[in-house]
């Protein structure tokens, strides 16, 4: 029988077998042993957090911005002034307060902003 073995961020290795392990793996790269126990290494899952983000943004940023040239050949101020907000929530969401006050998964998973990126793939 083979033996499975997990690999934590630092390159550290252990039995799967013998592990305690989180309970999903949305933060498999931010995984820490320490004495046959695997946990998340918060900091390390706040930038994966913010990676995510910065990926889910680009498509939705670049939505914006047909729509601001849209508005802006039709002369629509008022899009273009609604359009920018969004654009710069957008910019803003990877610095959002509640994902550098998340001192938990649980917490940082609760900082997806759904009404600027839409459904959270943590969900």
């Amino acid at each position: 029988m083979a033996t499975t073995m997990i690999m934590d961020k630092d390159g550290n290795t252990i039995d799967a077998s013998t592990a305690t392990k989180p309970s999903d793996r949305h933060f498999r790269n931010a995984w820490s042993i320490k004495d046959k126990v695997i946990s998340e290494d918060i900091t390390e899952a706040k930038k994966l957090f913010q990676a995510t983000i910065r990926e889910v943004r680009q498509p939705l940023l670049d939505a914006q911005d047909t729509l601001f040239m849209k508005a802006l050949e039709d002369g629509d101020s008022s899009a273009q002034s609604s359009i920018k907000t969004k654009k710069q929530a957008l910019r803003d969401a990877p610095a959002a307060k509640a994902i550098s006050d998340a001192d938990t998964i649980v917490k940082l998973k609760a900082a997806w902003d759904s009404s600027t990126l839409g459904t959270s793939p943590y969900a």
